[in-house]
């Protein structure tokens, strides 16, 4: 059984490395596939949109259908549909088909995102033990390999239709090889507190007090992933032009801007399930939320260059375990770990793609690093809803610390 977990934990892994490299290798042919369909940014914007649309779509019909067949099966069949929309974007010849290849892609995209968190929250289960973290992190080295990979191909001067067929082939071989180590389906039962936390799951089914309490605290956790999420969004498309537009730095300097945010969210998300164990997840949201308000608040006020680039980093390492907390917790809060993990990805997903769109409409009002300032409130209460994740475990810790305290 040993075995057979530990193999799980590193398909998992796979899957989290597919996914971010299957959408990396997407976002590292935009300028090139802008450039041959012929499309404005503004237009292209409204595209992403659709990408957008669909991915939120396919987490709404991945989650109750994972928690349906079994993560075994939905997931490998995510991944290889996933591999193969990847080509889509690379045929298109004009605005229409970039229009329907993004939101099939996007669909896939959906699909295997929740799939493979849901079969997280199953892995993180059966280890009794914080993993989450982990596994996020390496969707985010998933982007660093697209990244390298597309700079390689198109250094060679490799057709993007090309580029993109060819990791979407090694994808749907890796979704195809990875699929028979992923956990089986396991009986549903009900288990309200994440790994840990000593709750112990009832084999009788829950009352429908106990479903509806389940249900408003999923949604609470959907609303929290929606702030949190779009604060990261805010990062993606604003901190480079931050440093290059407020602080006068130049285009290669203010590109390390990002570099820094997504650096310390990697290395965060690598450490953070090491913090979960001792401290409990409730004390990673609270303090990370308030460490990334603290980093924000230095980049919206402070006017010089080495107090930004700290800024992005405490924002990117305060931001690193958030939402792995909000989706672990999803998947722990009751049986349908596949619907409460779509419902949470797919708001924190909206909040993903409205943060640029917020900031960008913000400053019309007032400047750029003041609106920022709105980054620091979403964090600030994220950081005060983050009770939402109170376990039993969090109360023993309580009690023992006031205990000591006397």
């Amino acid at each position: 059984m040993e075995r057979s977990l530990r193999a799980a934990r590193v398909a998992t892994y796979l899957y989290f490395v597919l996914c971010g490299t299957l959408m990396g290798a997407w976002v590292v042919h935009i300028p090139a596939i802008e450039d041959r369909v012929g499309v404005s940014h503004a237009t292209l914007g409204g595209l992403l949109v659709l990408l957008g649309v669909g991915a939120f779509a396919g987490m709404q019909v991945a989650g109750p259908l994972t928690d349906r067949l079994g993560s075994r099966v939905v997931v490998p069949a995510s991944g290889v549909l996933c591999g193969a929309a990847l080509v889509l974007p690379g045929l298109a010849q004009d605005p229409w088909t970039l229009a329907g290849a993004l939101l099939v892609f996007g669909f896939c995209n959906g699909c295997l995102d929740v799939s493979m968190n849901a079969h997280a929250v199953h892995v993180e289960k059966a280890y009794g033990r914080p993993v989450m973290s982990g596994f996020h992190a390496t969707f985010s080295v998933g982007g660093i390999l697209a990244s390298l990979v597309g700079a390689g191909a198109a250094s060679a001067g490799l057709d993007p239709a090309a580029g993109m067929a060819a990791m979407g082939v090694v994808g749907v071989v890796i979704a195809l090889a990875s699929a028979r180590a992923l956990l089986p389906t396991v009986a549903a039962v009900p288990a309200v507190e994440g790994p840990g936390s000593g709750s112990v799951a009832e084999p009788e089914a829950a009352p429908a007090a106990e479903r509806r309490s389940s249900a408003g605290r999923v949604w609470l956790l959907a609303v929290l992933a929606l702030m949190v999420m779009l604060c990261e969004g805010a990062a993606n498309d604003w901190s480079a032009l931050h440093l290059k537009d407020v602080l006068g730095a130049s285009s290669g300097t203010a590109a390390f801007a990002y570099g820094t945010f997504a650096a310390a969210m990697t290395l965060g998300r690598l450490l953070a399930d090491r913090f979960v164990a001792r401290f409990g997840s409730m004390a990673i949201l609270r303090h990370g939320a308030a460490t990334a308000a603290v980093g924000i608040t230095l980049v919206a006020l402070c006017p010089w260059m080495w107090a930004a680039f700290a800024g992005w980093a405490l924002f990117g390492l305060g931001l690193s375990g958030c939402v792995p907390q909000l989706f672990s917790a999803a998947g722990h809060a009751d049986s349908a770990a596949g619907a409460n993990v779509s419902r949470v990805a797919g708001l924190g997903y909206v909040g993903m793609l409205a943060g640029p769109a917020v900031i960008g409409w913000l400053t019309r009002l007032v400047a750029l690093n003041h609106a920022f300032v709105l980054l620091t409130l979403l964090c600030v209460t994220t950081a005060v809803g983050a009770r939402v994740l109170r376990t039993g475990a969090d109360r023993t810790r309580e009690s023992e610390r006031a205990a000591s305290s006397h």
